[in-house]
């Protein structure tokens, strides 16, 4: 983690990060991409990605740190060194040491080099010549101190730098609006008025600034500096996007890395420290837009100022305030990143709803809406807002394509009254007339997008009585502030449970979509084994990511997919949301030798699939199939348990985990995450994760993703997933309670039991199993699975000779393991 401490006189390293294939640098050093802290400048040297390194450096530093995996001796690390010493020369730096961290030391050397100016060539290391470095065992990054002092090879390279560091016109025009409003700092978020994870292109304010391309993440961008807040999906992804020169990564979640609301709390509590005279102290004034914040985000960053000004008032014997959240609204300035962007920036669409049909989504509008009535009435609320648009699709069975890449919904915001409903969104959203009369139907209302904020103003005017229901974990300040605390209900709002606990007739959709799925892969498969391995063709990323779309898309009912394809070959494997474009040094050929991360899914008309498989069309080595198997036990794992009901997702992680674990492997993500049928890929409440703050219990009718993975950087990821289906353990405790329906009553003390049924239906690659590492069950399981793939796909293989080669891809996959361990 970057963070600028003016006052403290250090100057801190960055990295050299080699990729995989390099000579110098082995695939298995492509752990360290990180930046430490206090750097002023640093500068990219690429030299084409399959091969290179990459330098993150001081401006004014003396130093390199690199890691190494050439051995745990001195001369080993010297190997490193030289490496280090090379890539200084061709930047013009005049380092005074390289710091190799070496994993079999547990610790960084520093080693004395001759390079001076680039004039001098390599670097030497004796027992005399290394001295060690405080660093933790793991080596993960290296902090060096460096004098202060200013010498002609330090000026020198100040002024290469200068020289080659080329300015963003996009900060300096923030930066100057900065000044303009008088602010320290500007968040420029993911998100959209809807808080969504997958945004319109209008909405992709925070790419726009940081050329940072992931779903996830916060710009923070200072006077001096800009940071971006992501979290471990997403790690090498933004080390590969963002410029260096200008951006600083901040590895959410990881140790000693700040929150954003902590990080501005600390540079406010250091200006106002910087400030001598107090009658003239300012606070440190945050730019927000208020829309695209949700409304938690305040009150978090507001309690981060007041701690900090305990602690300075507490150095100084007094209270003050020394930090404010400005919302531009009294300047007119709905958001600084559209300035910018200006004439270049894409309309926010306007894509027509279309009626989702009753046999899919098996309940009516009118009787969600009584539903959502009746927790109104519990809650004492006069009115809900559902600002989600995932929400709004599910409320009022719609969806829509084209406002959201890969995501069934449209903009619009809902509101429900005891006696009314409203739809806000754009007229073009309504234009056809099966969709008017849908909505007229079950009694609902459009109205202009606009109006939503006034309407809810009018609303709390109109009698101190009225409450309003905003989930403000769902929903935006803008929206949530014009509520006054006395008349809001924050709570989780009525739609989000009824989402999440699919019906017998979602339920029934996603099934069907996962036999179609199964079906296209079984295609895809033949199809990509045949021309890896039968004709010695080597196929793109690219390529491949088109032909099992056009596989899905043959399918009855499929609309589009239901995110952007992750096809990573190789070391690609291991970039968790990794997206493969043509015309970039990162894009990679499969053949035989290599193995392959395909994480992929389809948005069916009925249903929505998510898959991660891993393949391998040659032969894989002992220690890939040793991570693929414990991957597969994880897998396993999930998939058999057994819990009672009321268990929370995080209780379920370990069994995904065990073997790895057992190993001294793990994953930086979450196992599990919820699905929408026929709505987005992505859904909460629920998930399997190791993070305890999500207690949501898990629920019969959740559908929930199953995917452990293990990823080596710079060589290859695994991951195994499978959607699976929340039922009961006694199929008499399934009843239909919307209908009335009650379950047997249970004797003191007995609980009721959950576990899950499959949804996927897609083989898993038998011969990178590594059987000696499996028991009896967890091979039983393999079978089993593979029989009711076989059942369940082949019947749809009916294309006659045309289906031949998938219906015989299918079965060899599909065939019992062999238990001798033989390939």
């Amino acid at each position: 983690a970057v963070r600028r401490r003016r006052r403290r006189r250090r100057q801190h390293l960055g990295v050299i990060v080699p990729n995989h294939g390099s000579p110098l640098f082995p695939p298995t050093n492509n752990t360290l991409i990180s930046m430490a802290r206090g750097a002023t400048r640093t500068s990219r040297f690429l030299a084409g990605w399959s091969t290179a390194a990459v330098a993150l450096t001081s401006r004014t530093a003396s130093s390199y740190a690199v890691p190494t995996s050439f051995g745990s001796s001195p001369a080993s690390a010297a190997t490193a060194a030289a490496a280090a010493a090379a890539v200084a020369r061709q930047r013009a730096f005049a380092p005074s040491s390289v710091v190799a961290a070496a994993p079999g030391f547990g610790r960084a050397f520093a080693l004395s080099t001759a390079v001076r100016g680039g004039g001098a060539a390599g670097a030497s290391a004796s027992a005399s010549g290394v001295r060690p470095l405080s660093m933790s065992a793991s080596a993960d990054a290296v902090e060096v101190e460096t004098s202060d002092a200013a010498t002609p090879d330090a000026a020198a390279a100040d002024a290469a730098v200068d020289a080659d560091v080329t300015p963003d016109p996009k900060l300096d025009a923030l930066r100057s609006r900065m000044a303009d409003l008088d602010l320290d700092a500007y968040l420029v978020p993911s998100d959209d008025p809807h808080l969504s994870e997958y945004v319109p292109a209008a909405y992709m304010r925070r790419a726009h600034i940081s050329g940072f391309t992931g779903s996830a993440g916060t710009a923070v961008v200072t006077r001096d500096g800009a940071y971006l807040w992501t979290d471990s999906r997403y790690f090498n992804e933004a080390n590969l996007q963002l410029n260096a020169d200008h951006w600083t990564l901040m590895k959410q979640g990881l140790p000693k890395v700040p929150t954003i609301a902590k990080f501005l709390a600390d540079a406010a509590f250091e200006k106002y420290r910087s400030d001598d005279d107090d009658a003239k102290a300012e606070p440190f004034r945050v730019g927000i837009d208020p829309y695209v914040h949700p409304a938690s985000f305040p009150k978090e960053l507001t309690d981060a100022f007041a701690k900090a000004a305990e602690e300075a008032g507490a150095a100084r014997g007094e209270g003050m305030e020394i930090g404010e959240i400005d919302t531009l609204d009294s300047v007119g300035c709905p958001n600084l990143i559209d300035e910018i962007w200006g004439a270049d920036r894409p309309p926010v669409p306007t894509s027509p709803f279309r009626v989702h049909p009753i046999e899919y989504a098996g309940m009516t509008v009118a009787d969600k809406l009584t539903k959502i009535r009746e927790e109104m009435a519990e809650k004492k609320a006069t009115l809900s807002v559902f600002g989600a648009l995932d929400d709004v699709a599910y409320v009022l069975n719609v969806r829509a394509t084209g406002d959201v890449e890969t995501c069934p919904v449209g903009i619009g915001y809902v509101s429900v009254t005891e006696e009314g409903a409203y739809l806000y969104c754009d007229d073009a959203k309504v234009v056809k007339e099966e969709v008017r009369a849908h909505l007229k139907e079950a009694g609902v209302e459009v109205r202009p997008y606009e109006d939503i904020v006034p309407d809810v103003e009018a609303h709390v005017a109109a009698s101190d009585a009225n409450k309003v229901w905003i989930d403000k974990s769902r929903s935006n300040y803008g929206l949530s502030r014009v509520v006054p605390e006395s008349q809001l209900v924050d709570a989780q709002n009525a739609v989000t449970p009824m989402k999440a606990c699919k019906n017998k007739a979602e339920l029934e959709g996603m099934r069907r979509a996962h036999v179609v799925d199964g079906a296209a892969m079984a295609r895809f498969m033949a199809w990509l084994t045949r021309t890896v391995v039968k004709e010695g063709k080597t196929v793109s990323e690219v390529e491949i990511d088109l032909e099992l779309t056009g596989r899905r898309a043959e399918m009855d009912g499929f609309i589009e997919v239901s995110f952007p394809t992750i096809a990573g070959v190789g070391p690609n494997g291991a970039i968790i949301h990794y997206r493969a474009q043509e015309d970039t040094d990162l894009l990679r050929h499969l053949d035989a030798e290599t193995p392959i991360l395909i994480d992929s899914g389809g948005q069916y008309e009925y249903g929505t699939t998510d898959v991660t498989r891993t393949w391998h069309l040659g032969t894989a080595d002992p220690t890939f199939r040793e991570c693929y198997t414990r991957v597969l036990k994880g897998n396993i794992g999930v998939d058999s348990a057994v819990f009672p009901e009321g268990t929370p997702g995080f209780v379920l992680d370990v069994f995904a985990r065990r073997a790895l674990w057992a190993s001294g492997r793990d994953y930086g993500h979450g196992t599990g995450h919820g699905v929408g049928a026929a709505l987005n890929v992505h859904e909460g409440p629920q998930s399997i994760s190791p993070r305890f703050a999500n207690k949501e219990a898990m629920k019969a009718g959740m559908v929930i993703s199953n995917e452990p993975g293990y990823y080596e950087d710079g060589n290859f990821g695994i991951r195994i997933e499978n959607l699976l289906e929340v039922t009961y353990l006694d199929p008499a405790d399934d009843v239909d309670e919307l209908n009335g329906e009650e379950r047997p009553e249970k004797a003191p003390g007995q609980k009721t039991y959950l576990k899950f049924e499959k949804l996927t239906l897609i083989p898993i690659q038998k011969d990178l199993v590594d059987v000696s590492l499996m028991t009896g069950e967890e091979m039983d399981w393999l079978d089993a699975y593979h029989a009711e793939v076989w059942e369940k796909v082949s019947p749809l293989l009916d294309r006659g000779e045309e289906d031949e080669e998938a219906r015989a891809w299918l079965e060899r996959s599909c065939a019992p393991i062999d238990r001798s361990g033989e390939r």
